[in-house]
């Protein structure tokens, strides 16, 4: 029986690019971009990507009514979240003067202090955007074939700061060293977009749809 996998649409991110990404490497899958709560219920696996401002996607999730289904999907079956699909599963973002989250992950959203540690006052730039090597910080299946400080494609002003560093599955340096990939049970979040990150990226999409928590 072909698996179902449902992109969350709440009317934010790049989700056509995912959901093609998602059926180049499931080919059998039925993978359909939804914010229906029956199919995301009866769906195998669930993708949560994103992009944008935190408090317009909190607004978006609410006026979709799809923080139930999230929060269901997140206990009950493979959940991948992609870069604003990671941060909004924190407590609290620092972006938009302060903005409460799902608070699914224990932590926060910071912001990039926007200079180089070190650097005299050399300005970073901000929001980090391109490629950027991500250190495995420990084995996961979402990894597997996939070479330890490969590149993959950033687009983001802010990043996560979780309480449990145990969560923390990746890591990545820009300016500072900040986790990149989160992981917990049947939950893989990545800070980066592996849909536009080539090889690696769809290495990882490919793996996901086989995991098996």
């Amino acid at each position: 029986m072909n698996q179902k996998i449902a992109v969350l649409d709440y009317g934010m991110g790049n989700l056509r690019s995912v959901s093609k990404a998602i059926e180049q490497v499931a080919p059998g899958a039925e993978v359909r971009v939804t914010d229906d709560h029956d199919w995301i219920r009866r769906a195998d696996r669930v993708v949560f990507p994103g992009q944008g401002a935190a408090r317009d996607c909190m607004a978006a999730i609410g006026r979709h009514h799809l923080n139930q289904a999230i929060r269901e999907a997140v206990e009950e079956k493979p959940f991948l979240g992609i870069c604003m699909g990671l941060q909004v599963l924190m407590e609290f973002s620092e972006e938009n003067e302060g903005t409460e989250l799902l608070g699914i992950l224990p932590g926060r959203v910071i912001r990039f202090s926007g200079e180089m540690p070190g650097g005299r006052g050399l300005p970073l730039k901000i929001p980090h955007m391109g490629w950027s090597r991500v250190e495995q910080a420990r084995p996961h299946p979402l990894w597997e074939g996939i070479e330890d400080g490969s590149r993959f494609y950033f687009v983001h002003s802010y990043h996560v700061a979780p309480e449990d560093e145990g969560l923390v599955a990746g890591v990545t340096e820009y300016g500072v060293r900040f986790a990149s990939a989160l992981a917990r049970d049947n939950l893989f979040a990545v800070q980066f977009h592996p849909e536009k990150s080539a090889d690696a990226g769809l290495r990882l999409l490919e793996n996901f749809v086989r995991w098996m928590p």
